[in-house]
């Protein structure tokens, strides 16, 4: 397979429910296999039906393929791996039109099993239930210190610094993941890839003090997780006279039920009855087609992958499963 002459782009996500009568199934979906009780999906489900059933996910998706297209010179399709559309089909349809070589932009910066590996299982899945003819695939690089990407973050931590009282702490937050899970991926790779992350964006935005925290932990209680928790930290924050937040999701590139509920509700609610000023800097959500588009050109024309100058940057690892080509990425 020729690298740089992909026929078409496959935006590949998470998925998220689009109606009431999905979220149950939905949420079956992400968790087959792993023993939830119901009354914990029952929870859970009511986080999405408090937005009316309905996870901005999928929508911000479609906005962003729509920039992509705008950006590229090349058939964009989308498909997920919990919800419609779904890569099974994506891929089908792909090769129904013709397509034999495809390149796949995740909506994922990171390293780590859920994080990268997992959608090289969700392509390889992809590719198998289409068949003999289904196209080559090649993953693109992980991107969480793509100049493009950082800035994204730097100007959204700058805008949101600017509805909160001066002095405000800079938090940044992502999702956690259980402790053992981090030897999944080399010497736990997802979590030095947030930590770099977070200490670019910082710098770009002009703060050399802040704090690195964890957020949406699930599973059960005696199992640890990666920690402090985002709400634990708030409180230890108020309890010493923090009195303004700037917290920054740098771990989500879009708006997904975590950033909706658990920051600007949940937080947002903590912080209130606490007395703290809370401000949230935006996700890229659809901007971020300008660091697939670039990513596209990386694979295009052989370029070196663009990363803001770093001594300590964390690696990018590559991959492969059933054939399919992850260029620089992550080994589970």
């Amino acid at each position: 397979m020729d690298l740089r002459d992909p026929q078409a782009v496959l935006v590949l996500s998470f998925g998220g429910p689009e109606a009431p009568e999905d979220v149950m199934p939905f949420l079956e979906n992400v968790t087959r296999g792993r023993g939830i009780p119901p009354e914990r999906l029952a929870g859970v489900a009511e986080h999405y039906l408090h937005f009316g059933g309905i996870s901005p996910i999928n929508g911000i998706n479609r906005a962003l393929i729509e920039q992509l297209r705008t950006l590229i010179d090349l058939p964009v399709y989308f498909g997920n791996r919990n919800w419609r559309p779904y890569v099974e089909d994506t891929v089908a349809a792909m090769r129904d039109d013709g397509v034999r070589r495809a390149a796949v932009f995740t909506t994922s910066a990171w390293g780590g099993y859920s994080s990268c590996t997992q959608y090289v299982e969700d392509i390889a899945r992809g590719r198998q239930a289409a068949g003999p003819d289904a196209p080559q695939l090649v993953k693109m690089r992980q991107y969480f210190d793509h100049p493009l990407f950082v800035q994204m973050f730097a100007d959204a931590v700058t805008a949101a610094a600017q509805t909160v009282p001066a002095g405000a702490r800079l938090v940044f937050t992502a999702h956690s993941i259980p402790d053992t899970a981090r030897s999944r991926c080399g010497t736990d790779l997802y979590a030095r890839q947030v930590a770099h992350a977070a200490k670019l964006v910082a710098a770009a935005a002009g703060y050399s003090d802040y704090d690195q925290v964890w957020q949406s932990r699930s599973g059960p209680p005696q199992m640890p997780w990666l920690e402090p928790d985002v709400g634990d930290h708030l409180a230890t924050l108020a309890e010493s006279g923090t009195e303004a937040v700037v917290v920054c999701p740098i771990g989500f590139v879009a708006d997904h039920i975590e950033v909706v509920w658990d920051l600007d509700h949940e937080l947002r609610l903590q912080a209130r009855d606490a007395g703290v000023a809370f401000a949230r800097a935006a996700t890229p959500n659809a901007d971020l087609a300008k660091v697939a588009a670039d990513l596209l050109g990386e694979l295009r024309e052989g370029r070196s992958p663009a990363r803001v100058a770093g001594a300590d940057a964390p690696p990018l690892q590559g991959v492969s499963v059933d054939g399919v080509v992850c260029t620089p990425a992550c080994a589970g």
